[in-house]
């Protein structure tokens, strides 16, 4: 992964007002259908992770898990999540990431003997 190209390209998309923070609007945006990819922290707590991950899955929307901190340094926005709209920009940022890290798949926190939704 080259991380410089995707500060510059998280840097850009805020500036060109193509991404959505916060959970309300990320969740939103993937529902919607205009979510290209979403970008999410890999500090998140594991319901958090569990939340996005079913969202993306339902709506077929790639879900990046990046370096715990990043998000916060390229953008300068607090936060666990980015959603980049549809677009050239969302479509670079795919292109900028190994197809393995994009789609490895998140263990559930289920540790209490219940079932699982896996």
């Amino acid at each position: 992964m080259d991380e410089n190209k995707l500060r510059g390209l998280m840097g850009l998309c805020v500036r060109a007002r193509q991404a959505v923070f916060g959970e309300d609007g990320c969740l939103k945006t993937i529902r919607s259908g205009g979510c290209g990819v979403l970008l999410l922290d890999s500090g998140a707590s594991w319901a958090t992770r569990d939340k996005y991950r079913s969202a993306c899955a339902h709506a077929g929307v790639m879900l990046i898990e990046l370096p715990e901190g990043l998000l916060h340094e390229a953008t300068g926005r607090p936060g666990v999540a980015m959603s980049v709209n549809k677009g050239g920009l969302a479509e670079q940022i795919k292109r900028v990431l190994p197809a393995e890290t994009s789609d490895q798949p998140m263990k559930s926190a289920n540790k209490c003997g219940g079932a699982s939704v896996e």
